[in-house]
């Protein structure tokens, strides 16, 4: 009965074994890769082709498997970073879009509504506009008036007073940023035109009208199917 149990241990001890070296051999890897124009195969990569591409091969059937490939330079990677940031960014753009034609679809309960909002931006910009024209008419009459003074009393005198000529010089830039205000305004004004077509545009994307009409779309006709002859 001894005899018996030793040797049913004796052919476990053998089994387990025997399926250790299986599976050993079974993890080996060959490696297949390129190496001064030659194409060289092992079961261990050298140093110099650690980085490089490389196709593993199956130790039992021969066959190729999995392709690796070499390992990108600093360039590359920063490259690389580059073009994932970029796709990421759009990304995030598109979603703020998303995210803010709701919001613009949520907030007005029907076109006149929006239409209504920036009939109030024009008036408001129409209003600054009218205040700036006035501004630029009051700074250049204020610089007529000392460049006629400055006139006479060098007509009278031979010579300009220091203070009077930078009262001259700071009253023609007061006149020039009045100008561009004004420039300003006017493109302001040229830019809600735009601004509104896009405005309704983004509203009737998010109720789901025709972006151009403002209309629901025409419902979809199934075609009738005509009865089978009897």
């Amino acid at each position: 009965m001894k005899s018996i149990q030793l040797c049913t241990v004796g052919l476990l001890l053998v089994a387990t074994a025997v399926s250790a070296q299986q599976q050993g051999s079974a993890a080996k890897k060959l490696y297949c890769w390129n190496e001064g124009g030659r194409r060289v195969c092992g079961d261990a990569l050298p140093a110099s082709a650690v980085d490089g591409a490389r196709t593993e091969i199956n130790s039992k059937s021969g066959l190729p498997g999995a392709r690796i490939d070499r390992a990108l330079t600093a360039e590359e990677r920063a490259a690389q970073a580059a073009l994932q940031a970029e796709a990421q960014a759009k990304a995030d753009q598109a979603a703020a879009e998303a995210r803010r034609d709701f919001a613009l679809g949520e907030s007005y309960d029907s076109e006149d509504a929006l239409r209504q909002a920036f009939k109030i931006r024009y008036e408001l910009v129409d209003e600054g506009l009218k205040t700036s024209k006035m501004a630029i008419v009051n700074q250049r009459r204020a610089l007529l008036q000392m460049l006629q003074a400055a006139a006479d009393v060098e007509m009278k005198n031979g010579k300009v007073p220091a203070k009077l000529a930078q009262n001259v010089l700071t009253q023609r830039a007061s006149v020039l940023d009045a100008q561009e205000s004004y420039r300003l305004q006017q493109q302001e004004r040229g830019e809600l035109d735009a601004k509104l077509n896009d405005a309704l545009t983004r509203y009737r994307k998010a109720k789901g009208l025709d972006p151009v009409t403002g209309q629901a779309p025409a419902p979809t006709l199934t075609p009738i199917q005509a009865p089978p002859a009897g």
